[in-house]
């Protein structure tokens, strides 16, 4: 975990006075399972919960004698329980409460993270309707092509963002299982009962089989949908890195009086935040490949996974509540400019109204080749001329287009609103 990039909601589920906690409770949650089916005393399961307590500092000191972690945890809390704490981890593992632990802080840093998309989509939303109908170029290859709408570039990543919460909800269902079935799984010195117990307790679902872990493909997907969110932010991120460039200039992140963008030229204005976003999305991508590497384990259980997890689980859950925040802030004060992006719209002589003469030759009769030929021959000299020559104006002169079309028919077609008359079926179709 960074500091920098961390919000303390998030981390604190990944403290370790966080996962003492939630080990605490799965033990005391199946000792009084263990209770109610006569295997331990009630007394001592209403022990643990009224006398069981914990120090971290005391649990790494017990450590680093036993180099074993669960068992320094056990110790700890049997120095406040006294002897009833005997009773504890009764015919458990040492996976059962890791893992069923792992499991809630996935189920926990997954709300999280819903709340934040659940943030990020509204914002964008609003911004999406302020700029239904606000022209700007669309581009494909960094190149001009022909209009739309700003409105419709937030639509797009609201339908974006929208699938990944349905994603990330997946994923959540999918990781949050709880697994107490002792050693190599087979329940063999606990009763299914327990499980069952603790994981509605927990608010978990009972893992169906979990050998002596629970399975990783289960954790491979989760870090995988992260991984995808990640990649819809530095999508998102990319295009407003692209729009404030000088040379375009159609929107800009809100740079706030005082700030500054260069140690050395005072004028810069920098795309720092989206920068810092394609960077944060790079890391949460690089978390995919050791989760996906973590489902082929030995047997009923090794720990490969574990050193992983212990990296994994905090970092790319903290670096996306973190990014997804970010993103927000700068959608919601996104600074845009209609009016430069109706310069950059004009900037070309109207090349991007081409395709639309094209068809119209063609339904007057002209071979889409000869049609293509004839527009292309035009549009190359306004190109060339870096948009100081007007197409309407060459192909109005040019006597094989005015052969099919007239003058009013060529004007007709660099209507800029033709090419929003879907817009309104769009956004209904995102937003319903």
């Amino acid at each position: 975990m960074v500091p920098r990039y961390s919000r303390p909601e998030m981390a604190k589920i990944w403290e370790p006075e966080t996962r003492f906690r939630i080990w605490f409770e799965i033990e005391a949650h199946a000792t009084d399972a263990l209770a109610e089916l006569g295997v331990v005393p009630k007394e001592a399961a209403a022990a643990i919960w009224e006398k069981g307590a914990f120090e971290v500092e005391r649990i790494d000191e017990i450590e680093r004698e036993t180099k074993h972690d669960v068992i320094a945890f056990l110790t700890n809390v049997a120095e406040h329980v006294g002897p009833e704490a005997r009773f504890m981890h009764q015919g458990m593992t040492s996976s059962d409460v890791l893992d069923t632990c792992l499991a809630v802080q996935l189920a926990r840093a997954s709300d999280i993270l819903i709340a934040d998309l659940d943030a990020l989509l509204e914002v964008i939303k609003r911004r999406a309707l302020e700029h239904k109908l606000t022209p700007t170029i669309g581009r494909s290859h960094g190149i001009h092509a022909e209009p739309v709408t700003f409105g419709l570039k937030l639509a797009q990543a609201y339908a974006e963002f929208a699938r990944n919460r349905e994603r990330l909800i997946a994923a959540r269902a999918d990781v949050a299982t709880c697994a107490i079935s002792g050693a190599v799984g087979t329940f063999a010195n606990i009763d299914p009962r327990v499980e069952a117990h603790v994981a509605e307790k927990l608010g978990l679902a009972v893992e169906p089989v979990s050998t002596q872990v629970i399975p990783r493909d289960r954790h491979a997907m989760f870090f995988a949908t992260l991984g995808v969110i990640a990649s819809s932010i530095e999508r998102l991120a990319t295009e407003i890195r692209h729009l404030q460039r000088t040379e375009v200039l159609e929107a800009e992140e809100y740079f706030s009086p005082g700030q500054k963008g260069s140690s050395a030229m005072p004028h810069k204005r920098n795309p720092v935040l989206t920068e810092n976003l394609t960077g944060l999305a790079r890391m949460v991508r690089g978390y995919v490949t050791p989760a996906l590497e973590n489902v082929a384990l030995w047997h009923e259980r090794d720990i490969s996974h574990s050193s992983v997890e212990r990296y994994i689980g905090p970092d790319a859950t903290i670096t996306l509540d973190f990014a997804l925040a970010r993103l927000t802030g700068v959608i919601d004060k996104l600074v845009v400019y209609p009016a430069r992006m109706e310069k950059n719209l004009d900037r070309m002589g109207g090349l991007v109204h081409s395709q639309r003469v094209l068809l119209a030759l063609t339904q007057a009769g002209v071979s889409r080749e000869d049609a293509y030929a004839q527009v292309q021959r035009n549009a190359m000299k306004v190109w060339e001329s870096d948009g100081a020559l007007s197409l309407l104006d060459l192909l109005k002169a040019d006597t094989e287009v005015t052969a099919a079309l007239s003058p009013e028919e060529i004007e007709s077609r660099f209507d800029l609103d033709y090419h929003f008359k879907h817009v309104d079926t769009i956004f209904t179709r995102v937003f319903g």
